[in-house]
């Protein structure tokens, strides 16, 4: 996950030792331990594959988290949940990316009244 998933802090993590985040006893996401990597997402990757223990790893996160990791070739596969709901301008997910979806298809797409998923897969 991208650091903004945590709070609305866009600046430079605090040096404190003892943060615990904004939460306090009651986590977001209902998981209890979360690491926080701060030297790039390789690093961040590599840590949750080593955690995953051969099992798949999951990117959750905000345009730009998804967008590094889209650039830097790290990702097999998107979930899109697409709600059609005007809260701002927001950012776009695949503004700005050149040619960094050749090559990816759209592998299902399920849409309802309420919410549209659609996958994406590298071929």
């Amino acid at each position: 996950m991208g650091r903004n998933m945590f709070g609305p802090v866009r600046s430079e993590w605090a040096d404190s030792a003892d943060w615990t985040g904004w939460w306090g006893a009651e986590p977001p996401f209902h998981h209890d331990v979360f690491h926080f990597v701060t030297d790039g997402i390789e690093a961040a990757l590599e840590r949750a594959r080593d955690a995953a223990d051969g099992q798949s790893v999951r990117l959750g996160g905000g345009v730009a988290t998804v967008q590094q990791y889209l650039r830097a070739g790290l990702l097999d596969e998107l979930h899109l949940a697409v709600v059609p709901v005007l809260l701002a301008s927001g950012e776009r997910l695949f503004e700005g990316l050149g040619d960094v979806l050749d090559g990816w298809s759209c592998v299902e797409f399920t849409p309802s009244d309420a919410v549209a998923h659609v996958r994406l897969r590298r071929l």
